[in-house]
């Protein structure tokens, strides 16, 4: 097997730690393969309805327990009498970020020290030695430069090449030079600056609650500074963005390899088992990627749910706006549902309204760092695009009158998804019974 989940074991019922049951977890290597004796565990399940929760890619096994936990825990009071719920956690290899807050349920003592400012703290340390096995020479000189934070060209060109490295950029470039990132070939420093004003921008969004940069300034504490020891900040994130290019490849392969085939051998064993997919910021992509997996006809798969899903707003489109050629990576594969696909949104989640369609510019499909248009905006951020028909929706109108039976449906839940510090603002803040209720509603799982 490839790249496991470092200490993630698995578990079932209350000794998980997780407040209702049955519980189990679904655990995949980074090739999409299932760990069996999870998936015999959740093949053992006494419930009419299974939903199956996909974390984002700045989580370990830790902090994925605790969402599940948190965001599980209003569902026995939801549903309706007929409804016997099992609860699923994937749990898949992913990168956790120790200094990013994540709202409400990061344990005592679980957070970076402060302090540590373009530095890597310890924390984040250890989880790049886990993420990048044999490379802590290099995770070692990474350290150093971001610590002393030299006002060096050398330096940044210096860094940039450890990153490329790590990315294995280079292993990409023999096969494939167009599928390389401009992040990871464009001039370093001017990756550098650009990120840095993204950090500065996020930052602002987060101090206003808004999501929104204040006219003439860049936001308090995450200025880009008049000279290059300013553009460390952006470097680190050169490096977080790393992690990001990687972990976006994976949520794809667990999703299409593992999550749906998997999905598609347990309906086949436990036919009258209804399965509901819910999905936060890449395991969004998890759970949409699993559709692939799911035969033409077959009905197990009941709702999908996206939380702050980060991939594109286009993904289910038949025709791109920009390229009537072409559809979206998953075209179509909301037909597949027998039930809604519900995105919900929220315009204060910064890691989606600034880094992602960054992040997105950056991956060589078009012109360069700056600018923006549409076609870079994540379905977190503002919902389902060009598929006709697909209703948008706030949330107090999706709880009071409820979502479609089929199709894709946006839903505004910035109401509740509003808290969260720099650089991701609300991104992780999806712990709210609304949301479950969501969840339910999309479900038809009522009272």
């Amino acid at each position: 097997m490839a790249d496991v989940v470092g200490g993630f074991g698995f578990r079932t019922g209350s000794a998980a730690g997780i407040g209702v049951g049955p519980y189990a977890e679904l655990t995949f290597d980074s090739e999409g393969d299932v760990d069996r004796a999870t998936q015999g565990a959740v093949a053992r399940m006494e419930a009419t309805d299974v939903l199956v929760f996909a974390h984002g890619w700045n989580s370990d096994r830790s902090t994925a327990v605790r969402l599940y936990d948190r965001f599980f825990a209003p569902f026995p009071a939801l549903v309706g009498p007929g409804v016997r719920l099992g609860y699923v956690g994937v749990v898949w290899p992913s990168m956790r970020f120790s200094d990013e807050p994540i709202p409400d349920f990061e344990a005592a003592g679980a957070l970076a020290e402060p302090g540590h400012g373009c530095a890597l703290d310890p924390l984040t340390r250890q989880a790049l030695e886990g993420f990048w096995p044999g490379r802590r020479a290099e995770l070692d000189r990474l350290a150093e430069l971001l610590a002393e934070q030299p006002e060096s060209a050398a330096a940044f060109i210096e860094f940039g090449a450890l990153v490329r490295e790590l990315a294995g950029v280079d292993a990409v470039h023999a096969v494939a030079a167009p599928a390389i990132p401009a992040i990871f070939t464009d001039d370093v420093l001017e990756v550098c600056r650009v990120l840095s004003r993204a950090l500065a921008r996020a930052g602002a969004g987060a101090a206003s609650g808004s999501g929104a940069v204040p006219a003439g300034g860049e936001g308090p504490g995450l200025t880009a500074g008049a000279g290059l020891g300013g553009l460390w900040g952006g470097a680190k994130e050169l490096l977080r963005q790393a992690t990001y290019y990687k972990m976006k490849k994976r949520a794809g392969v667990v999703g299409e390899r593992g999550l749906g085939p998997v999905l598609a051998e347990l309906a086949a064993g436990r036919p009258a088992m209804r399965f509901h997919l819910i999905g936060h910021s890449f395991g969004a992509r998890v759970v949409s990627f699993s559709l692939r997996a799911v035969p033409d006809g077959a009905r197990y798969v009941r709702s999908v749910t996206l939380l702050q899903g980060a991939f594109s707003h286009y993904a289910f489109a038949d025709r791109l706006p920009h390229d009537k050629g072409r559809g979206g990576a998953l075209r179509g594969l909301h037909r597949k549902v027998d039930g809604p696909v519900v995105a919900c949104h929220s315009p204060h989640d910064s890691a989606l309204k600034v880094f992602y369609p960054l992040a997105s510019r950056m991956a060589g499909d078009s012109a360069g760092l700056l600018g923006f248009d549409e076609r870079w905006g994540a379905i977190g951020h503002d919902g389902v695009q060009a598929v006709p028909g697909a209703p948008r929706l706030s949330l107090d109108a999706a709880l009071r009158e409820g979502v479609p039976a089929a199709g894709c449906v946006s839903v505004d839940a910035g109401s509740v998804v509003r808290r969260g510090g720099a650089p991701s603002g609300a991104h992780s803040d999806i712990c709210h019974e609304e949301l479950a209720r969501v969840v339910v509603a999309a479900g038809r799982m009522g009272r």
